[in-house]
């Protein structure tokens, strides 16, 4: 199947380049996660001061490797880098909004949030070991649904996706055999399946493959009208994915319990808590070797804190927390240019 290749190029018409000399373009690329939610941030922010965004979603390993080289402004990660690795590359990490990763299904007439699985049983799929959709276990929790005995196509991410480490993370955590066998990665061999490049590229297959199962970003669900499958939680409740469960998951998040804001929101307690629920991350070297660029990239981050909440709700994404964006931005005061000086200051 030929890679799906998508690029957000958000940027100043040549008529606005003409009458605004001093605009200022940036550069990012990574995650697929966010690309909803950065994209209409990018736009409305280019109305607003000129300035433009080209953003290429290449998933969250590309992010991380471009950021490491210096050919980007900022890097973005669902995956995020631990702080001994933030440390040898001299990186800043901070979150930007928080959503949830879905399992998404093509069942001919199954609708959104009428299948159920359990954690252990979405582990066994990926692993091959539930083979097809009338499989007993899965019945059983699916009690006067017509399921077809057809089999099970997974689809999952062929790149390097922070989206496949939320994924694995949660099934880690909720499957003893998965941890032991797979592990938790933006990469691992996936003992069946499809694979599919970002989360376009896993909507596109799922949408195309009869009976097939992926798992996306829940905006990309949500845009391409894709059923979702419900998880129990860990209070044995089934939620219905969107702001309210993603926003349940982080009620009680400690985001200074790990360096660059890098902890982890899966499978949290609460009734109403969506168990695959993450917050995304961009990285921006601690020193600039362009004071200008860099400070650009913050101020662009600042307004989306400011401005940004409408836009990412109506995406069903979660803003940050006030009180976890004055940590951002006191951690902003570390970013500064070959002078020393903090870049925001310039």
């Amino acid at each position: 199947m030929k890679p799906f290749s998508y690029a957000l190029a958000i940027g100043l018409a040549t008529a606005q380049i003409a009458t605004s000399a001093l605009a200022l373009d940036i550069t990012g690329a990574g995650a697929t996660f966010p690309f909803p939610v950065y994209s209409k941030w990018a736009e409305a922010y280019r109305k607003e001061t000129g300035n433009g965004l080209n953003y290429q979603s290449i998933g969250s390993g590309g992010g991380i490797k471009q950021i490491q080289a210096k050919t980007v402004d900022f890097g973005a990660t669902d995956a995020p880098l631990k702080g001994e690795a933030l440390t040898k590359d001299g990186l800043v990490q901070f979150p930007t909004v928080m959503g949830g990763v879905v399992p998404v299904v093509n069942i001919a007439g199954i609708k959104p949030g009428e299948i159920k699985l359990t954690g252990e049983v979405l582990a066994e799929i990926y692993q091959g070991k539930i083979r097809k959709w009338s499989d007993p276990k899965i019945a059983k929790l699916n009690e006067g649904v017509k399921l077809p005995d057809a089999p099970i196509t997974p689809v999952y991410r062929s790149d390097a996706s922070g989206t496949t480490n939320i994924f694995t993370t949660y099934l880690s955590d909720v499957s003893p055999a998965w941890k032991s066998e797979l592990g938790a990665s933006t990469t691992v061999s996936w003992p069946a399946g499809q694979g599919g490049k970002g989360n376009e590229g896993v909507t596109a297959v799922v949408k195309q493959v009869p009976n097939a199962i992926g798992y996306v970003e829940y905006a990309y669900a949500k845009q391409n009208n894709l059923p979702v499958a419900l998880i129990q939680n860990k209070d044995g409740q089934y939620p219905m994915p969107g702001d309210e469960a993603f926003q349940a998951a982080a009620a009680n998040a400690d985001w200074k319990a790990a360096p660059g804001f890098g902890i982890s929101l899966t499978n949290q307690p609460g009734a109403k808590a969506w168990p695959i629920t993450a917050a995304t991350f961009i990285l921006v070297h601690k020193t600039s070797a362009d004071a200008a660029r860099t400070a650009e990239v913050l101020k662009f981050f600042r307004w989306a804190y400011k401005n940004g909440d409408k836009l990412a709700s109506d995406l069903d994404y979660v803003p940050l927390p006030d009180k976890v964006v004055g940590q951002v931005e006191d951690e902003w005061k570390t970013v500064v240019g070959k002078d020393g000086k903090p870049v925001l200051a310039q």
